[in-house]
């Protein structure tokens, strides 16, 4: 998977730099996202700008981060989703689990 990481104002952000995020490439955001939790990094912003679609593991791998960063009094966080990649957390009711942001200044100023 093909991402770049940033600190901004003390958040780990992962701008994930793929248009999908799927079997093919899940396990490596699963992977990254708990190496930051390991390292201390708790509280992570995952920008989706470029990603058109995701599936079940995709879903999957950013559900394992949450409850990661959550067990360690962090947060994970969503910014910059496109529509079609919405529908699918509305359509599995993960929309009620994460915290999402319209963008990534948003989720920054917010006290997450």
């Amino acid at each position: 998977m093909i991402f770049d990481l940033e600190k901004i104002k003390g958040y780990s952000v992962i701008f994930i730099r793929e248009e999908r995020i799927d079997a093919h490439n899940s396990n490596d955001l699963k992977e990254a996202i708990l190496h930051l939790i390991e390292r201390g990094e708790i509280n992570i912003i995952i920008q989706l700008e470029q990603v058109r679609f995701i599936d079940s593991s995709g879903l999957g791998a950013l559900l394992s981060g949450y409850k990661n960063a959550a067990a360690r009094a962090g947060k994970l966080v969503i910014t910059n989703m496109q529509r079609q990649v919405l529908s699918m957390f509305e359509l599995t009711r993960l929309n009620r689990v994460f915290e999402i942001y319209v963008d990534l200044a948003e989720a920054v100023d917010d006290e997450i």
